[in-house]
């Protein structure tokens, strides 16, 4: 099997030789929105970036720099949070992928690490299938079942993970640096009946940003969900480019 590449260490000629033996790219996708008092703004980023290194490692893959910034509407009551339009991540998308086409990439992986990129990553990727290049786009595949084998805590929500004992320990795995746990507090707000079935910004009913309770978390339970995580997505990227 072919080694990662890494874009932000490869040269050009490693990119062509890597092209002519047959090369898959994987992008990571995340956001710049808040994720309580305890952990960075760049959370999703972090974390998409770190499943997407373990994937793109798996499968001999070029992995290519994280679009830092997504659609993060439903955040925009907290500072910090910068959102794009779904219209700007959809296009920037397209872009890249137009791009990885032309050289001659073989396909397109996304790597996605915020539930409002979800659309317009997806709708990319309708529009890069027309234009004949493969895209597969991921989230974390499994996410619900390692949560409930590995963590303590309830989540907030059926699968709803935020600022949560999953996303701050995988972020104490990947950067427990950017940690503070002694900041880390719980709550577990009131969904409103109707939330998922109109624009709704989160602060209209969460007060701290976190969704769930973030103090259970550990790194060794981060290196066990994204390992799980990655190895799911190493099956079903398996399973995708088998019918190529």
């Amino acid at each position: 099997m072919a080694s990662l590449i890494d874009a932000n260490r490869a040269s050009w000629p490693q990119i062509e030789a890597a092209i002519a033996d047959g090369l898959y790219a994987v992008l990571p996708v995340g956001a710049l929105e808040q994720h309580g008092a305890h952990l960075p703004l760049t959370t999703d980023t972090v974390l998409a970036s770190g499943v997407a290194r373990g994937l793109a490692e798996g499968i001999g893959a070029l992995l290519l720099p994280p679009i830092a910034y997504g659609d993060a509407w439903t955040a925009e009551g907290w500072a910090g949070t910068l959102s794009l339009s779904p219209e700007t991540l959809r296009a920037t998308v397209t872009d890249i992928g137009r791009g990885l086409q032309r050289m001659g990439v073989k396909g397109l992986i996304t790597l996605n690490g915020h539930f409002g990129n979800r659309e317009p990553i997806a709708l990319a990727a309708r529009t890069l299938s027309e234009l004949g290049f493969p895209v597969f786009h991921l989230d974390y595949p499994q996410l619900e079942t390692f949560a409930a084998e590995i963590c303590e805590s309830a989540p907030a929500g059926p699968g709803f993970y935020h600022a949560d004992e999953v996303e701050s320990s995988m972020m104490l795995a990947l950067a427990p640096a950017t940690v503070a746990m002694d900041k880390a507090a719980p709550e577990y707000p009131d969904f409103p009946e109707t939330f998922g079935l109109e624009p709704m910004k989160l602060s209209a009913f969460n007060r701290s940003g976190v969704f769930g309770d973030p103090r259970p978390a550990t790194a060794e339970k981060g290196e066990r969900l994204i390992a799980g995580i990655v190895a799911e997505c190493v099956r079903l990227v398996g399973v995708w480019k088998a019918k190529q």
